[in-house]
């Protein structure tokens, strides 16, 4: 284990090479850009020079706009920034909120566990409730839907995966699930309200496909239209 353990420290100059103190990393701040920072090991005697960029990477203002353009849809052509309604950020990508976009990422992780080839509603509506935050996700629970009952209908409804099978690292969208996405965006569109397309968008595109596993999963475990109706009034009043 303490070939694991590194100590940081400063590169030290000609004037405070014998009293620079070593600062611990939990004191230890960010250096400037022009400094490099020196790795020395336990084990070996060679100290290391690394780029501060590397130690301490700065957070991207954009890195919210870089995952949700890879968000698909069948429709391209909405990617265009006078078709969308824009959460203020300025960039024609910039339209699902970050929980939407984690319940995407969610998605594919569950369909990977069950080792399915693609990416279902059933996966969909796994994601929001794993990513858990939302009003959607809280509204699903307080509606005694969680994920682990959704996980033990989509297995009795679409059943188990070869074991030997493994699934791509971002299992495609099946087309009910890509009908679901692009049925939150259209929605969205057709209220003509600014704000960013929200999980409440996609739970209800989910359940607009009458023939999909998620549908199917949701009626199981007591969704109606009718708690469809108050979900789409919970997006207008928080919009």
């Amino acid at each position: 284990m303490a070939a694991r353990i590194l100590s940081f420290l400063p590169i030290p100059t000609a004037s405070s090479r014998s009293s620079a103190p070593v600062k611990s990393i939990s004191s230890l701040s960010p250096p400037p850009n022009h400094h490099a920072v020196r790795l020395r090991s336990f084990l070996i005697a060679i100290p290391i020079s690394v780029a501060p960029s590397l130690l301490f990477p700065r957070p991207s203002l954009r890195s919210a706009a870089s995952v949700v353009s890879i968000l698909p849809t069948a429709k391209p052509e909405r990617a265009s920034a006078e078709k969308l309604p824009s959460n203020g950020g300025g960039n024609e990508w910039d339209r699902w909120s970050l929980r939407a976009i984690k319940a995407f990422g969610m998605a594919e992780l569950e369909a990977r566990k069950l080792k399915y080839p693609k990416t279902g509603t059933e996966a969909l509506l796994m994601g929001i409730l794993v990513e858990g935050t939302s009003e959607t996700a809280k509204f699903l629970r307080a509606n005694g839907i969680t994920v682990f009952k959704l996980r033990e209908e989509t297995v009795k409804l679409l059943g188990k995966s070869d074991m030997y099978f493994f699934s791509p690292e971002h299992p495609p969208l099946t087309e009910p699930a890509q009908r679901a996405l692009d049925w939150a965006v259209d929605e969205k569109l057709k209220s003509g309200e600014d704000g960013e397309i929200t999980t409440a968008h996609l739970l209800l595109g989910i359940w607009s496909e009458k023939e999909s596993a998620g549908h199917k999963i949701l009626a199981s475990l007591g969704f109606d239209d009718e708690k469809a109706s108050e979900l789409a009034k919970l997006i207008r009043i928080s919009s």
